[in-house]
């Protein structure tokens, strides 16, 4: 068995217990992550500093013996590194001046690893700093989930301006991805080359497509970036995660290729135990809530979905990101039990 428990399941190999990490567990349910933020300015000098992104990264994994490390950044690096305005608002979340089909030329794809460079050097300290047995992963926001904060500005429950600006200017949409996918494909190998174990395609907004366009806004793009990064890193391991997929996630898994599919909280533990290739690896899928909520009910549920995944490499994680005002001895209860195999 590899010394990293959470590569040897990728790699398809069934353990005594699924390895465990958590989406976002670097944020704002940790006092220690609060009191960094306070003082780093704002969240993208947090992220572009990296003393305080490598600090927040490597927190979570102080508290608890987690199996992996997630690199601490946002999927809104790649357009400020474009040259969109990018800004975070509290209470608010991220703000983006809206690209035009006019402003699409403009961005500036050829300077995005580069002005990234910040968060490569994160990469690099965390490789130095994490134990032998632990996991390193970057990730990126997938092409379509970006897109649909260059163009709508904002985040949105239906993502309509960017569905409809992908019907009304499909020249400049086209535009718009592939250059998405060049720069997805040269950040997550610059991630990899700097130290990184694994990446992470965050498909957020994978919901709200027609099976047309979930097959031209997500599956070709994510395909895409896939074989774009083993083109220079063979064989490297990534994660795919389309949030709201629902029935296109067979066909997500395997047409893009990707070593494992994340699962939301909604997706039916049979469907996905039924549906899905019995060797592929899955990685999910608890209701952040029932974290926050606790007892009885959070041990049940994190027993029936080990128990789901039993006969296929699983890692265990949340089907979306951990919230704010989760327990913190929720998280440990939670962490102990799966470790308890």
């Amino acid at each position: 068995m590899s010394l990293k428990p959470l590569l040897a399941t990728l790699r398809g190999e069934k353990l005594a217990r699924p390895p465990i990490w958590i989406m976002r567990q670097a944020g704002r349910y940790l006092p220690e992550y609060r009191e960094v933020r306070a003082k780093a300015g704002t969240f993208l000098d947090l992220c572009y500093t990296p003393d305080l992104a490598v600090e927040v990264t490597l927190q979570p994994l102080r508290r608890f013996d987690l199996d992996a490390a997630i690199l601490f950044s946002d999927i809104l690096v790649i357009p400020d590194a474009l040259g969109q305005k990018v800004r975070f608002e509290v209470g608010e979340g991220p703000l983006l001046e809206p690209v035009t089909a006019a402003s699409i030329a403009a961005l500036q794809p050829e300077r995005v690893v580069e002005r990234l460079a910040p968060v490569l050097e994160t990469v690099k300290r965390l490789r130095a700093a994490l134990a032998p047995d632990k996991t390193l992963i970057g990730f990126c926001g997938s092409p379509w989930t970006v897109a649909t904060y260059m163009i709508g500005g904002r985040g949105s429950p239906d993502q309509a301006a960017a569905r409809l600006f992908a019907l009304r200017e499909p020249q400049a949409f086209a535009a718009l991805m592939e250059m998405l996918v060049a720069s997805s494909v040269d950040y997550l190998v610059a991630q990899l080359q700097a130290g990184a174990d694994v990446v992470q395609l965050f498909e957020s907004w994978a919901l709200n497509l027609d099976d047309e366009n979930f097959a031209s806004h997500v599956i070709e793009p994510n395909r895409r970036i896939v074989e774009g990064v083993r083109q220079k890193v063979p064989g490297a391991p990534i994660i795919g995660f389309p949030r709201g997929a629902a029935g296109n996630l067979a066909r997500y898994a395997a047409q893009t290729g990707v070593d494992a599919l994340g699962l939301d909280y909604a997706t039916p533990l049979e469907f996905a135990r039924t549906h899905l290739p019995a060797a592929l690896p899955v990685q999910g899928n608890l209701d952040p809530l029932r974290l926050v909520a606790g007892g009885d009910q959070l041990d049940r549920r994190v027993d029936a979905i080990i128990a789901a995944f039993a006969d296929r490499p699983h890692i265990f994680n949340l089907g979306h990101g951990i919230v704010p005002d989760t327990p913190i001895a929720h998280v440990e209860r939670l962490v102990n039990r799966v470790k308890a195999g």
